[in-house]
């Protein structure tokens, strides 16, 4: 069996009609109170609770008004549709938002609007399209058997190891390097920077540097440059024609031909995005699947069947990647759960939109929870159950836009084929040499949002070493 799309972006049918709204109409919402900050608060402290009482309570189409803001909350799966795709032109990245991540990102394709970013994304996607993904597969191959091999039976810190894992594996496919001996140190600075970047979301600007609260962010940032800054500057010491065939090569390839329009700085802002974000959604992917599989164990052993059935032992290439229908469901449940990023950045309206027959002002901004749609029972049939039978080929399924974890649109995640095609060899090795359960006495994990989805606690999980 085959499974089903990943992201419906390439639907073409249209909106029914709808009544239009009288112009200056908002939709449905909590009373804000004189400057409706109190509903910031609510946010600040558990985003995704606040949007889903406002959703049970409005609808799909939720009005804040946070002076001097308007923010409208899209939870309608067709209307988020609409909204990321027929409307894009209209839309760009929420301002305080990208505050946030330029400072690491610098101006890389995750933080450009306009014509920056069509060049940047022009110029970055055949690297990370199906192809040159499938490419990296024996690649990833060779790196997950170095890390499981060090993995030990008993209670195991899987969340650390995956998380040192992928961004090993990132590494290799960005700049061939070997970051083994980094790799613990920067996952601690990635997520103190994580941790610092979720707060700022909810402040009106970025606070000093020299304040002592902000020592320990600008530490890890610098941790982080630092190593991105290392792997380029050894690159451009080294004769061109010793340069492996990998991203940095590509980028410093572009800088040589048109410095202007890709210089250094360029380079390295779009290493680190790669490197950030491809390691963290597979990161907090895999710790969310570890644990579904160790609290499943049919589902566990149903895919672990297939692994078994079809490589007979021996490590994934790329052609098995679609020969594991049941594996990639459990990813693709595991994510409908459990998206890594649970909200998508919001964005800001630069003309008027017609959504859901209301008439929305420039200048409004557009929140879209992922994790809200994909935990909807209209759409998921008792969505805290996991059950990877929801997107096998014959499966009932839900409507499009209601199942987006890797957003949709002109700007849909980047490196998706990539993504799926490591966790898929990632998983498949996992359930070749251990069988999962949680830690006896250990409370289940507890989601909590750090930029990604991660458990408020890091996750082991008891392992037993299985023969191949």
């Amino acid at each position: 069996m085959k499974t089903t799309a990943q992201c419906p972006y390439h639907s073409t049918g249209d909106a029914p009609a709808v009544k239009l709204k009288p112009p200056g109409a908002w939709p449905p919402g909590p009373q804000p109170g004189i400057t409706g900050w109190g509903l910031l608060r609510q946010m600040s402290r558990d985003l995704l609770g606040a949007m889903r009482r406002w959703q049970a309570s409005y609808g799909g189409l939720v009005h804040l008004r946070i002076w001097p803001e308007h923010q409208i909350v899209v939870t309608d799966p067709a209307l988020a549709r609409e909204l990321l795709v027929q409307h894009h032109q209209a839309l760009i990245r929420w301002e305080r938002g990208i505050e946030v991540f330029s400072q690491l990102h610098g101006h890389s394709v995750l933080i450009a609007e306009g014509e920056p970013w069509r060049v940047k994304r022009l110029a970055l996607q055949p690297n990370f399209a199906p192809k040159p993904s499938a490419a990296l597969v024996p690649a990833i191959a060779a790196r997950a058997e170095r890390a499981l091999s060090a993995w030990l039976p008993g209670a195991w810190p899987v969340e650390q190891a995956l998380t040192t894992l992928t961004m090993e594996v990132i590494a290799g496919m960005a700049f061939s390097g070997d970051i083994t001996a980094e790799a613990p140190a920067a996952a601690q600075a990635l997520h103190d920077v994580s941790v610092a970047a979720n707060r700022e979301f909810f402040w009106p600007f970025n606070l000093p540097r020299w304040l002592p609260s902000q020592r320990a962010k600008h530490r890890a940032m610098a941790y982080i440059d630092a190593l991105i800054a290392r792997h380029i500057h050894a690159r451009v010491q080294a004769p061109r024609d010793s340069w492996p065939d990998d991203l940095l090569s590509r980028l410093l390839a572009l800088h040589a031909d048109d410095a202007a329009a890709w210089p250094l700085s360029a380079v390295r802002d779009e290493c680190m995005t790669t490197f950030l974000a491809g390691h963290e959604t597979a990161a907090a992917t895999m710790t969310w699947w570890m644990w579904c599989m160790a609290a499943n164990p049919q589902a566990q052993q149903q895919a672990r069947d297939e692994v078994r059935r079809h490589l007979q032992g021996r490590a994934p290439v790329a052609a098995d990647i679609a020969a594991l229908p049941y594996v990639a469901a459990t990813l693709q449940e595991t994510m409908r759960l459990y998206p890594a990023a649970p909200v998508l950045i919001s964005r800001r309206s630069t003309a008027p939109i017609t959504l859901g027959g209301w008439q929305i002002p420039a200048r409004t901004i557009f929140t879209v929870p992922v994790q809200l749609m994909q935990h909807d029972a209209r759409w998921f049939p008792e969505p805290q159950l996991f059950r990877p039978e929801r997107f096998l080929d014959d499966a009932q399924h839900a409507p499009r836009g209601a199942y987006m974890p890797f957003g949709t649109g002109p700007r849909i995640c980047l490196g998706q084929h990539l993504v799926m095609a490591e966790m898929t060899v990632i998983a498949a090795m996992v359930l070749q040499r251990f069988a999962l359960a949680p830690v006896e006495g250990v409370a289940p994990p507890v989601p909590v949002m750090n930029v990604t989805l991660r458990p408020q606690q890091p996750l082991a999980l008891q392992l037993t070493k299985l023969q191949r």
